[in-house]
Formats: structure tokens, sequence, C-alpha cells
């Protein structure tokens, strides 16, 4: 059903800086982002090449200087930051991520003129202050994303987030690109994910699932068992739960995608 990851495609080993750091293990200078202190684990070895942990006030990035792109976001998303986040005015001040090697990260050029959004992977709507505002805005937190997507089925996820949130008081969120099959595209130098998913753990229920959608219009949204995902993008999520509890499933409220007539000023990032 699903094609294995990264099949045909050029991803040139020069990309890879001297020294670059492989992420394969659990190990995590941000534990407070992941359930129990342990980050996923990289199973598939051809993305751990060129990774690069990156640490925020309220969430974490796995970073891939070879799709310049995170290979996901991770949030401990708490009631308290989700009540703080509804009354921040949104920064919009994209910005190239300083901590990582030129030949590795994306820059704003890269996304210009390309019909792309900025797609945030920790959503700015999660960001309960200025700080992590802006921090939320670098495009080591960004993918290439489907505008419509973006705005129609990928903005309800993360409102249906932020809802569950509140009513379970914390949720382990982890968000991330995949990219599956042999016509994976760029913009500039970076890589366009083929699917997008946003794992949600619930510490209260211990119990998690997954929402796994296409990155285009008017895709169909999965929901499935956190282990499926596993196999399917070559990363274990959730490193300290059994296969037994990543195979059952926490109950995702049903996404209903908001009509195309909506203000597309309001929703959009990207830069035509």
């Amino acid at each position: 059903m699903f094609h294995r990851i990264f099949t045909a495609v050029a991803l040139s080993a020069a990309l890879i800086a001297p020294g670059a750091a492989g992420a394969a293990g659990a190990s995590t200078g941000c534990p407070s982002h992941y359930v129990d202190g342990r980050a996923p684990e990289i199973r598939n070895p051809k993305l751990a090449n060129a990774t690069r942990e990156l640490c925020y006030g309220v969430f974490g990035v796995m970073h891939s200087g070879i799709t310049r792109t995170p290979l996901w976001s991770a949030e401990n998303l708490r009631a308290e930051n989700v009540a703080a986040a509804q009354g921040m005015k949104r920064d919009n001040d994209f910005h190239a991520e300083s901590r990582l090697p030129r030949n590795q990260r994306a820059e704003l050029s890269d996304y210009a003129r390309s019909g792309f959004d900025r797609g945030h992977l920790a959503p700015n709507g999660d960001m309960p202050d200025k700080r992590s505002q802006r921090e939320s805005f670098t495009l080591a937190n960004m993918v290439p994303q489907d505008g419509d997507h973006n705005r129609h089925i990928w903005a309800p996820i993360e409102g249906e987030v932020r809802k569950m949130a509140k009513k379970e008081g914390q949720l382990y969120v982890i968000t991330g690109p995949a990219f599956l099959g042999n016509n994976l595209r760029k913009v500039g130098n970076v890589l366009v994910p083929s699917h997008l998913y946003k794992v949600v753990y619930s510490p209260r229920q211990k119990m998690a699932a997954a929402w796994f959608t296409e990155n285009r219009a008017h895709a169909d949204i999965q929901v499935i068992p956190v282990a499926e995902l596993e196999r399917i993008v070559g990363i274990e999520f959730l490193p300290s739960l059994s296969q037994q509890q990543k195979e059952r499933m926490l109950r995702l409220p049903k996404i209903k995608q908001k009509k195309q007539k909506q203000d597309r000023d309001f929703w959009s990032t990207s830069i035509k």
C-alpha cells in the first residue's frame, strides 16, 4: 500500500556535512517534550544521516540536513499553554535557523514563489508567549505544505488537538513529514513531503493514535495506530510504550474540513 521511503530519490551524500551527528538513539537534550523523557528512535537508516536536535522552550525538533526539514517536532502540550496562546498575536517572523549549517538548512528563498506554504509542525497556535511564538517561526519547524491542505485539513486537526489538550489537561504530540514514493519534489533545496502525520498520546488515558494524510488538497484523513505509522515512516515515535500499547487506539475527533471559500489570507503562510 505504501511505498518504501526515499526510493529513487537523489539525496546526495554531498549534503552531509563532515562530522554531522547521527540520531538513531533516544537520548535527548529536551526530555520534557517527550513521553517518559524518551525521544523517538530512527529505525530507517536513510533518515538518520545529518540529523541535529534543536530544543526550544515548549517544543523540540529533530532536523534533517538531507531533507532540510524537521523529521519531527515534539510538544508537551498543556492546557494552560493552550489558554495562554489564545491571547497571543501572530508573529509571522519566518527566519532561517542560525544554529544549522548553511548547507543543511532551509532559507526563505527556497520557499519564495514556490506555491507551497511554510507549514508549521509545532503550531504557532500552541505557543504561550512571545519567545515561543518567535521560535515557532524558524524554518527548522517548517515543511513545504500544499496551501489548501494547510488551511482546510491541517488547521482543523491542530484545532482539535488544542480542544483535546484542554479536556485532557496534557497531551504529548509528535508531528512530522513522511517522504514516500518515487516522485518526490523539491522547492529550492527543500524536499517536499508526500504525507504529514500527527501522533497524540494522552497520559491520562495512557493511549495514543495518529492522524495521517497526503500533502495535497482534498486528501483523505486517516486515523491509524501508532504502531502502523511507525512501520510506514521508519521511526519509533513512542519507545517507552509496549507494542501492545501502540496497537491500541486513542479516540481522535473526526475532522471536518474547512470550506474552501474561507479567507485565504488568514491561514496562508505562502509566498507567491
